[in-house]
């Protein structure tokens, strides 16, 4: 198991920023971010490596989103700027031995904070 705790959700207008954070009892190799708007799938959103060396993001955030790690502290970041109200959604941390850009490829997930953007 690995537990975390997503954080730094909350109601923010278009074009606003926010920064989540996702502490964790341990990092993996892979963690990313992913998101579930209300009657919608869960989708991808940002995955990082161990060592930041490999970022990768979802099309519809590239640009807007960045996703750091600091495996000292055992924490995610996602640095959220230029909001949209289509980023409205619970956002997600996982955890993966291997990485991925699934649902299914993330064994460990954390309980979500909602964000909300309003126009």
């Amino acid at each position: 198991q690995v537990p975390m705790v997503e954080s730094g959700g909350g109601l923010v207008q278009a074009g606003g920023s926010l920064r989540l954070s996702c502490a964790a009892s341990r990092l993996t190799y892979a963690m990313a971010w992913f998101r579930q708007a209300p009657g919608k799938e869960r989708e991808f959103v940002a995955q990082i490596s161990w060592s930041s060396t490999n970022v990768y993001y979802a099309d519809s955030v590239k640009g807007r989103f960045t996703f750091s790690r600091d495996n000292a502290k055992r924490t995610l970041y996602l640095q959220m700027t230029s909001l949209k109200p289509e980023d409205t959604a619970v956002y997600y941390c996982a955890a993966s031995d291997s990485g991925g850009f699934y649902s299914k490829d993330y064994p460990y997930w954390g309980q979500g904070t909602q964000v909300t953007v309003s126009s």
